[in-house]
């Protein structure tokens, strides 16, 4: 009887445990809107029931605008809402970071023919600037000059306050800056982060007194994708924003071969976002492998100078020795 009692009591139990299943698909969508990508990717997968709710298309949409600000921009507004997987499929491209390459094209057709730049820049997390860049790429004068996307000029009004910033501090301090520089092939619909979230590097201009701040990517052994933000001396506040790729010889690549380098990044694997101190230690060691190359260069054209100096001293000697001869 005590045995069958118990048992009865485990039923009813049972019976009446309440689990996420049971909650209203309100209560879960507002749960859900409260998870950052990452956690929101995990929870779909829990369950079937959960799955489906956490691929409703308001999720993700919400989920990314609030990501990134300048997604709100109208072009990018309906290139997102072409279709009903748009906003996650555009999450899984623009969230995690691009592996290191491997191979790159040359097949010059499969380039990107244009490129959009969801540019959001922020200091201790209230956002500072949000700009859309759209840049043709198919110009033989965009592929031969050298890399370069601009999202600021100093020619450029400057932008305007952020709310969420208090105006009794103006001064921006860069090494509080973080950074979004989303690339887009909207032909292709693929997108990748282009450089780290962290400042990788701050220095000082040695002639105007201009801090210039560096985010980078690095690709591979080769090449690397990096944005120069400069600040100005007094305020901090930004003056110029550019992207650009450079090879391990410290020269910008030209246009062809940066879009080789976007075009392989996007198509290929992506992995978890790096701790700062990691990109920051890529970073050096990809500057330290430039500085050992240039100084090898240097070696050898020392060499090559000594070789001609010898080689033109013997035969200056060997032509004064038939002078005298005679």
């Amino acid at each position: 009887m005590a045995t069958q009692s118990q048992a009865a009591r485990g039923t009813a139990a049972a019976a009446t445990t309440t689990t996420i299943e049971d909650l209203h698909p309100d209560m879960l969508i507002r749960a859900l809107r409260r998870l950052d990508g990452p956690a929101l990717a995990a929870a779909s997968c829990a369950t079937t029931h959960l799955r489906a709710i956490a691929s409703q298309p308001d999720l993700w949409r919400d989920l990314c605008v609030t990501t990134w600000p300048s997604l709100r921009h109208p072009r990018l507004l309906r290139l997102l809402s072409s279709s009903p997987n748009a906003h996650r499929s555009f999450f899984s491209d623009a969230f995690p970071s691009p592996s290191p390459l491997t191979v790159l094209t040359d097949d010059d057709a499969s380039l990107p023919s244009e490129l959009i730049s969801a540019v959001d820049l922020y200091h201790q997390g209230a956002p500072v600037l949000s700009r859309v860049v759209e840049t043709d790429t198919s110009t033989l004068w965009f592929r031969g000059a050298p890399f370069r996307i601009d999202a600021l000029d100093r020619k450029d009004p400057p932008p305007p306050p952020s709310p969420t910033v208090p105006a009794a501090e103006p001064v921006i301090s860069p090494e509080d800056l973080t950074l979004s520089w989303v690339v887009i092939d909207p032909h292709r619909r693929r997108a990748m982060i282009a450089t780290s979230r962290h400042p990788v590097a701050v220095d000082r201009h040695w002639i105007t007194g201009e801090t210039v701040v560096r985010f980078a990517s690095v690709l591979g052994e080769e090449c690397a994708l990096g944005v120069v933000v400069t600040c100005g001396e007094a305020t901090g506040h930004v003056l110029e924003m550019s992207l650009m790729a450079e090879g391990i010889d410290g020269v910008c690549l030209n246009g062809r071969d940066g879009l080789a380098v976007i075009h392989a990044a996007m198509e290929g694997d992506r992995k978890r976002e790096e701790a700062k101190e990691v990109e920051r230690r890529k970073w050096e060691e990809f500057v330290g492998r430039r500085q050992r190359r240039k100084e090898a260069a240097a070696l050898r054209e020392r060499a090559v100078d000594l070789a001609c100096l010898a080689v033109g001293g013997a035969a200056f000697l060997a032509l004064f020795a038939i002078a005298v001869s005679r």
